[in-house]
């Protein structure tokens, strides 16, 4: 792998291969072994939005690595300044071995890999989220045993996540049902990406048509970072019918998992209840962020 800049840039190999090593590479953690696959190399991250999850597993996996993670603040950068995108990627290039960046706009991550000339993490923007996704993946994996043949569920906003859900699961064999409001659909790049795979993918208005037989349910917040102002419309629109709760439950199987990207606003987009239920898997999940994008940093810088 050259970079990750969205779940449409990997080929369905490169997903499982990055699934394979996070998985290796956890099961050397849980035993107490830290291989220094990346020792000596330094990755930025640049954060133009708020992170937890984020920030800690990429500094925390970079050094298990063996690598030294170097946190930069766009704020107190020279982009924020102005300074083109271009001239940040060509002289960053010159100090460090990759760079990670949690920003806004999809085009700031392919205008780095483009100019610049060391791999690049998407680790958020508004179209994509594949770190989290791949996390979801090994986490659905480690608890089903597989992914081909599964049916993915997401209710809510087709945002970042719904983007990225939709694509991972389409790509590794799993079939996927999305529940958005009109107006609130997937992006048009996602939605014409899955017009190959036919009826694996159901567009609906109606969660619980959605959620029918579904394997494991996915949900985020109705209003994502950067869409504050708009947090009571979306409101109106969402409340009372897009939620993850005990009647949308009975309608996927029994043993399906919930998972969320956190955080989690309890009483909206998923109950107290249905979020405690499954909570071991929801710290999975969480947990798997670092196992899964230590092994992105691995593919891309050390390989």
């Amino acid at each position: 792998m050259e970079h990750l800049l969205s779940m449409l840039t990997m080929s369905d190999q490169e997903i499982i291969d990055v699934l394979d090593l996070a998985d290796k590479i956890k099961a050397e953690v849980k035993q107490g072994v830290f291989k220094p696959y990346l020792k000596n190399k330094t990755i930025g991250l640049i954060f133009q939005k708020a992170s937890t999850r984020t920030r800690v597993s990429f500094e925390v996996g970079a050094v298990q690595l063996g690598a030294y993670p170097l946190h930069l603040d766009a704020s107190t950068m020279q982009i924020g300044r102005g300074e083109p995108i271009q001239d940040t990627a060509r002289v960053l290039s010159r100090y460090l071995d990759g760079i990670m960046i949690r920003t806004y706009a999809q085009k700031d991550v392919e205008d780095l890999a483009k100019y610049g000339s060391i791999p690049i993490i998407n680790g958020l923007t508004d179209f994509a989220h594949p770190c989290q996704v791949l996390a979801d993946l090994q986490t659905i994996r480690g608890h089903k045993g597989k992914l081909a043949g599964l049916k993915m569920v997401f209710i809510g906003d087709g945002n970042n996540m719904c983007n990225s859900l939709m694509v991972g699961a389409l790509k590794t064999g799993m079939s996927f049902a999305c529940a958005c409001p009109e107006g609130y659909l997937p992006d048009p790049a996602c939605l014409e990406f899955a017009k190959a795979y036919g009826d694996k993918l159901q567009l609906v208005t109606d969660p619980m048509e959605a959620a029918k037989d579904a394997d494991v349910i996915l949900t985020d917040v109705w209003a994502s970072m950067g869409e504050e102002g708009e947090a009571e419309a979306r409101r109106k629109v969402f409340e009372g019918v897009y939620q993850v709760n005990d009647a949308l439950m009975q309608q996927a199987h029994s043993d399906c998992m919930v998972l969320h990207c956190l955080p989690a606003h309890r009483g909206e987009e998923i109950t107290e209840s249905v979020f405690e239920a499954h909570a071991d898997e929801i710290f999975d999940e969480a947990e798997n962020r670092l196992h899964a994008q230590k092994a992105v940093m691995v593919k891309v810088m050390g390989e």
